[in-house]
Formats: structure tokens, C-alpha cells, sequence
């Protein structure tokens, strides 16, 4: 029987999942009455929002004029795809694999794509020798990864220089972190991530040196139609012009552009990124006086503020057994769901056990302080168990 007293305060908003992740604050169905349903997402007013959701993105992200943002179908995993599959070939390549989105970018291209790559691999919590990146190579990696809570602390680890193509999966670094956007050349995420859209719709943002490549390079295995960004050996210019290549839900359109609105009402990128650095400081400063939890991510300079994962260091878990560990997390995890104060924040099934918060800009860091009570009297409860 549980002995311990319950904190008095709650989360106001309980959605810490990493994805899909907590909506804006201040959201409501109500903000989506405007949303062009029952109408062609290929009519003019259609385009015209598809249009509004790239240049809003553009205007938030700070992105480059000359490069071209599409809206793909499959979220971030379909954007991904569809750079590793319509780019990848003529150059040797190298894959960061650090998290489980990275392992898999690697799996599909070593597996799949059958391409001789090297792969740089690092066990959860580490970044890989980023002194081994090769400036001449082709090169897929996490900005930030989702699943580890480890980030690259930044780009100075690509030549500026480099002959080959940089394919940058930032879909929980987005609209968080900064990203060094002349030593990128393929940016994707999702909406679902990035700023608590809905699922399913992903995002490909292209340099000139990725249209460059596409229009210079002819894939030598067959192209499924989602996949085709070319038309006759030349860019299909009108993916990035608010065409989509398959039907977009224009509810989840609708939904992105209020919460793009509702970055740029706040202060735009620098106020997401502070916000979601406010965040992390919560959790650091919770951890910092907890003797039984440690992030993760071994070196803090690699620490991300938007997947924030961490680690059951106490003695009375780690003496047991790995299944146990696990059933541990899982029970710590399910407690708190049963309290209604912390949803979905498991460990991801691939990561070591644990648990994972998400610390994004939709998230309220007085929710967060809200909430580490009730994860100290969650451990205690689960280790009198033990006891």
C-alpha cells in the first residue's frame, strides 16, 4: 500500500509525449473553423494555404531564400525516404546512427538502397567520432536525437567545403535549436514533432545543391511514385510550390498554419528555442538535487531540450536484472498516467529503459515544475516496493 502523500499541485496540461506532441498553448478546435474542408487541396484557395504553410515556415525557420520547401506525405519518416532514395548514389556514404531514426536511416541505406556506407555509430547517450565525418562523402544523420536525447552541439563538424550532401533529419530540433543552414542541404521534419501539429504530413526543404544532385543524378533502382521529385530529368518545381504529390488533410494544414501564427505572435524562433531551453533548465535543476535519476546523455554540451531522456540510476533498480529495469520504467511511466499527470512518457522501446519528456516550446515549464514532485513520489512509491 502506497504511503507516501501525493503532491498538491498537478500539470494544468499532462501531454509531455514526444510525439505526436503537446498542442500550443491556448489551442482549441475553435482555432481551426477557417480549415478549407470538402474542398480540392489542388483548388486555388487550397494552394493558397499549402502556399501560407511554406512561407510561414520559411519566415519562422529563418530558412534560405533560394531553398525550396515541399509538404510530403509519411511525416518526417516519408521526407527522409524520399532524400535517401532520390539522392543517395553517386557519392560514397557515411550515416551518424546514435538513436533509433538513426539506425534506421542506416538500415534502409545499407540494407535497402544496398549502398556500400560507413556507418558511425555511438551506443545511446554518446554522439559518435564526429572527427570522422568526411567532407567528399554523402552524409544522413540526426540533428537531434529524438529517442537518446543526445543533439549535435552544432555544425562545425561538416566542411563548408564538402563536395558531397548533408541529409539532416531535424524533426524534434526544429523550431528548438539552432540549425546551421549552410552546412545542410536536405532538412525534414514533421509537424506532429515540431510544434504539436497532427501527424502523417512531413516537411522536405531542399539547397540548391540537393536540386543540383537531383537533376544530375538518375537513381539505378525503380522510383515509387511518392518518392519522385523529378519530372523528365528536371526538378518538379511545383512540389515546392504548394502542389502536393499525394492529398494533404487540410484540417491538419489548417492546424499548422494557427500554430505557426502562433510562433511568430511570441517572438518567432529565438523565443521557441528560449522557451524550450527554460524547460530543460527545469528538468537540470530537478536532477541535479535527485539522487535516483540522471539524464541519459552523457555530456551536457550534447543534451537535447526538446527529448529529454533519462535513466534510473539508483541502486535498489540497478542491481536487478535488465527485464527488470525495464518493468521498473514501465511501472514508473503507468503510475503517472494513472495519476493523469504525465502521458506517453515512456522510454522508446528501441532505448535503453527509462523515461523520456518532451521539453518542446508548446510545452509550459510550469507544468514541468508541476511535475517533478510527482515523478520523486513516483519512484518512492515503486522502490518501498522494493524495500
Amino acid at each position: 500500500m502506497n504511503t507516501h502523500d501525493k503532491p498538491a499541485m498537478r500539470p494544468a496540461r499532462p501531454e509531455f509525449s514526444s510525439g505526436p506532441c503537446a498542442k500550443r498553448p491556448g489551442w482549441s478546435l475553435e482555432n481551426l473553423r477557417a480549415a478549407l474542408l470538402g474542398r480540392s487541396h489542388r483548388s486555388k484557395p487550397g494552394r493558397a494555404r499549402l502556399q501560407a504553410a511554406i512561407d510561414q515556415t520559411r519566415a519562422v525557420l529563418a530558412v534560405p531564400a533560394d531553398y525550396l520547401i515541399g509538404i510530403v506525405p509519411g511525416s518526417d519518416t516519408g521526407a527522409v525516404e524520399m532524400a535517401l532514395w532520390s539522392l543517395l548514389g553517386p557519392r560514397p556514404v557515411q550515416l551518424l546512427a546514435f538513436d533509433s531514426f538513426g539506425k534506421d536511416w542506416a538500415t534502409d541505406v545499407v540494407k535497402q538502397l544496398k549502398l556500400d556506407a560507413e556507418v558511425l555509430d555511438a551506443p545511446y547517450g554518446r554522439l559518435p567520432d564526429l572527427s570522422r565525418v568526411r567532407g567528399d562523402a554523402d552524409l544522413v544523420f540526426t540533428w537531434n536525437g529524438t529517442t537518446s536525447g543526445v543533439r549535435v552541439p552544432n555544425g562545425d563538424f561538416i566542411a563548408a567545403d564538402r563536395s558531397g550532401l548533408t541529409i539532416c533529419d531535424a524533426t524534434s530540433a526544429c523550431f528548438a535549436q539552432d540549425l546551421d543552414w549552410a552546412k545542410l542541404d536536405v532538412v525534414t521534419f514533421s509537424w506532429q514533432k515540431a510544434l504539436g501539429g497532427e501527424a502523417a504530413h512531413g516537411v522536405l526543404i531542399l539547397s540548391p545543391r540537393a536540386v543540383a544532385r537531383l537533376e544530375s543524378h538518375t537513381p539505378t533502382w525503380p522510383m515509387p511514385k511518392l518518392f519522385r521529385m523529378t519530372k523528365g530529368g528536371k526538378l518538379n518545381a511545383e512540389i515546392f510550390d504548394g502542389a502536393t504529390i499525394n492529398t494533404p488533410s487540410m484540417l491538419c494544414v489548417e492546424d499548422f498554419l494557427d500554430t505557426l501564427r502562433w510562433a511568430s505572435s511570441i517572438g518567432g524562433l529565438a523565443e521557441l528555442r528560449r522557451r524550450a531551453d527554460g524547460n530543460l533548465a527545469v528538468l537540470e535543476a530537478w536532477v541535479e538535487k535527485t539522487p535516483w535519476i540522471d539524464f541519459l546523455c552523457e555530456d551536457p554540451a550534447w543534451r537535447s531540450n526538446t527529448s529529454v531522456c533519462f535513466k534510473v540510476i539508483d541502486s535498489r533498480v540497478t542491481a536487478q536484472t535488465a527485464d527488470a529495469q525495464a518493468e521498473f520504467a514501465k511501472r514508473l511511466a503507468t503510475l503517472l498516467e494513472k495519476e493523469g499527470v504525465a502521458l506517453d512518457i515512456g522510454g522508446y522501446r528501441d532505448a535503453p529503459p527509462g523515461l523520456r519528456i518532451w521539453c518542446g516550446a508548446t510545452v509550459e515549464a510550469d507544468d514541468l515544475e508541476a511535475l517533478t514532485p510527482w515523478l520523486d513520489w513516483a519512484f518512492a512509491t515503486l522502490a518501498a516496493e522494493i524495500d
